[in-house]
């Protein structure tokens, strides 16, 4: 197959947590549903249950920020991405773990993206 000719498919997302507060601490983890869509090409994420579904075997980037608060006082924020190898149907979240608190605003403050850099056709 040759890769020059192949169209690039069009995959990316980004959205926040759509909540105006915090949410936990729960009794046990939860896999965040960040429901404030930006971006959604392709439509792989889902913001009813929170999960990306890769559509295509490919290279993608995913990064989540996350704002830490404690008794309404900000604590600081937290972020993280990593590359990640994706075979069709592979699952990406973002959870939420037992007893840790996560905070929004209408800054936007706790989001959730993902894009794919490059798709692997063998």
């Amino acid at each position: 197959e040759d890769q020059m000719k192949t169209k690039q498919p069009k995959v990316a997302f980004s959205a926040d947590l759509g909540i105006r507060g915090d949410l936990g601490p729960q009794n046990t983890e939860i896999t965040l549903t960040f429901n404030n869509i930006f971006t959604n090409i392709g439509n792989n994420y889902n913001p009813e249950t929170g999960l990306f579904t890769a559509p295509v075997k490919g290279v993608y980037y995913f990064r989540f920020t996350a704002c830490e608060t404690q008794n309404r006082q900000s604590l600081g924020a937290t972020s993280n991405g990593a590359v990640l190898q994706l075979e069709v149907g592979d699952v990406v979240c973002v959870k939420l773990l037992l007893g840790y608190t996560i905070n929004d605003s209408p800054d936007n403050l706790s989001i959730f993206s993902g894009f794919l850099i490059y798709p692997l056709y063998k």
